[in-house]
């Protein structure tokens, strides 16, 4: 796969119509560490009554909550304003519950920004020499009473949705989900003894903390901050 390089995307090829409150988002939002506490700081998007979405930015702004993926574009939008591609990483696990990240380089190492209801799904500190380091570094924390990461792909929205406007919309985006579900991605083979293992580990502290998540995984240096509810 070739490595796509830190450029800004065409003008032309990023909306112009937005809000003075959006505007000053942007503005304030310079960086992925900017983005990623931002994104800590919102309600996590349980999508209440069954009713489920997909927002572009806009919708995360007006509604004020999101999820993996509402979260993935929401960071592509704003850091693509700084320079940044509009790169995400999408996983694919055998429970069929995929997760969704914006991933980005600096200084020619891969970092990433995320949302999740875990606290080992979300970002990462741009510690990696390449994507699948960065990838991989997801995988103990991916495990949980069903979980396991079987594959992952990085890819551009600007390119994967042409025009079709996964930034702005007022609508639920479902093309992206569509989009990055049928994009093939590359395997990530594991041990049955080792998911054997992080899996027992998993289902102990469960058992013990009903109501708490675990962050006793190897390589915590190089996640980026929490959100509160995890700290």
């Amino acid at each position: 796969m070739t490595r796509p390089k830190r450029i800004p995307s065409p003008k032309s090829r990023i909306p112009t119509r937005l809000t003075p409150r959006e505007r000053r988002l942007i503005a304030r939002l310079r960086t992925p560490t900017d983005v990623q506490r931002y994104l800590n700081a919102l309600p996590y998007n349980e999508e209440p009554g069954g009713r489920a979405t997909l927002r572009s930015f806009r919708g995360v702004v007006e509604h004020g909550c999101a999820h993996c993926l509402e979260a993935a574009l929401f960071a592509a939008t704003v850091l693509e304003r700084h320079g940044y591609p509009p790169l995400v990483l999408s996983f694919e696990s055998i429970d069929e519950l995929d997760h969704v990240i914006f991933v980005y380089r600096e200084r020619g190492r891969w970092g990433s920004v995320a949302r999740s209801r875990d606290p080992g799904l979300h970002g990462r500190k741009p510690a990696f020499a390449t994507t699948r380091a960065l990838a991989l570094s997801y995988f103990d924390a991916y495990i949980d009473f069903t979980g396991r990461l079987t594959g992952y792909v990085v890819v551009n929205l600007a390119e994967l949705m042409g025009k079709y406007d996964w930034r702005l919309s007022d609508r639920n985006v479902w093309k992206v989900e569509r989009s990055l579900l049928d994009y093939p991605h590359r395997s990530i083979a594991s041990s049955d003894r080792r998911v054997d293992r992080l899996r027992a580990k998993y289902q102990a502290f469960r058992a013990k903390f009903p109501d708490r998540k675990p962050i006793f995984y190897r390589g915590r240096e190089r996640w980026m901050e929490l959100p509160p509810e995890f700290r």
